[in-house]
């Protein structure tokens, strides 16, 4: 019988994370012009102020888990991208960074002590906190543009499937897109 393995949840968390952004943004690349940036009832108030919101938040807990110093200069513009297909490239990019720090974890390095820049103070956390954090963070937002898609003429996509091995049926062509195996993600 395998050992318990404290980082594998992680790991599965990061491609978790990827998955879903990579559907939900291919869904937002079918809207129709002016769906992205429509107005719309949420916490922020389109799914294209929501989606950027996302990614600046992303680059900025990355950084601190990778031992960067980015700090707020990650919200410097409110909005970086207006249009859908640069932000998937860049929320791509920042998704790579994050399984690749979930691939490296340790179980030393998941209860080491990370330092976020917060302007005149450094926050420090335990790495496993601010990654269920940043992980807790997408999905709720992530939720957000889903409800929103409802509203439009594309039909939200399955977030849902990753975890379990039952659900690789679901999960094979972007698997495929992204250069993953099962093997991989499941281990």
């Amino acid at each position: 019988m395998p050992t318990f393995d404290p980082v594998r949840a992680f790991r599965k968390l990061g491609y978790n994370n990827a998955l879903a952004n990579h559907r939900l943004l291919q869904a937002c690349a079918a809207l129709k012009p002016g769906e992205f940036e429509a107005p719309r009832t949420s916490f922020f108030p389109s799914i294209r102020e929501t989606l950027n919101h996302n990614i600046t938040v992303d680059w900025f807990y990355v950084d601190g888990l990778e031992g960067g110093t980015l700090g707020y200069q990650a919200f410097e513009i409110d909005e970086p991208f207006g249009d859908v297909s640069s932000l998937t490239e860049a929320q791509a990019k920042v998704d790579q960074r994050l399984t690749a720090l979930c691939e490296a974890l340790t179980p030393e390095r998941l209860t080491s002590t990370i330092s976020l820049h917060r302007g005149a103070r450094i926050q420090e956390e335990r790495m496993e906190d601010v990654l269920a954090h940043l992980f807790q963070h997408q999905t709720h937002h992530r939720g957000q543009v889903h409800a929103m898609l409802s509203g439009t003429s594309v039909a939200p996509p399955q977030l849902d499937e990753f975890i379990v091995a039952d659900d690789a049926r679901f999960r094979g062509l972007e698997l495929a897109e992204l250069g993953w195996t099962e093997a991989k993600l499941m281990r």
